[in-house]
């Protein structure tokens, strides 16, 4: 439908003429809107801060740990998706975003809310073992009661590895200021 529309617009068919005709000339115009020249870029990892220090305040995690799961899983990017469906910040599978109450899984502070909620359930679930609760953030908590541990998944032991070794910097970068 659209090609044809399109079609009869470029040739000329009158029917076409009249909806050309309702718009102004180009000069005819004038701006309507003054727009700021002025902007300050905020870095990717500091685009959430708000949002993370919430989610740290009411389900009791280490702001720096919630940024590092959002720099391994996203690289804070929210509307990214993974090959395996995972969705946003947080990179929410969507049975778990609909079970964490997140509706919108690409609303920044809805995926980081529902994400934190689910990294608190499994560090509380590990007795705050973090290799356990990130394992089973990455490979499911399943995997890691059936291996007795970090499954052999070469993924997830780099998963752990990266979000622990991230971790650590920056709580030493925090520790440094």
């Amino acid at each position: 439908m659209r090609t044809a529309v399109l079609a009869a617009a470029m040739s000329g068919a009158p029917m076409a003429r009249p909806v050309i005709a309702i718009f102004p000339a180009a000069k005819m115009l004038e701006p309507q809107v003054d727009v700021a020249t002025e902007f300050e870029v905020v870095p990717a990892s500091e685009a959430y801060e708000a949002i993370i220090q919430e989610a740290a305040a009411e389900y009791d995690v280490d702001p720096a740990l919630i940024r590092a799961v959002m720099q391994a899983e996203s690289a804070f990017h929210p509307y990214a998706v993974s090959r395996a469906g995972a969705e946003g910040l947080m990179q929410l599978m969507p049975a778990l975003a609909d079970e964490m109450g997140v509706s919108d899984s690409f609303d920044p502070r809805e995926n980081i809310m529902g994400g934190v909620r689910y990294l608190k359930r499994l560090l509380d679930y590990h007795n705050g073992d973090l290799e356990l609760a990130l394992a089973s953030y990455n490979a499911g908590p399943g995997n890691v009661a059936r291996y007795g541990g970090v499954p052999p998944f070469r993924e997830t032991r780099n998963y752990v590895k990266t979000i622990k070794a991230i971790y650590k910097r920056s709580k030493r970068s925090t520790n440094a200021d």
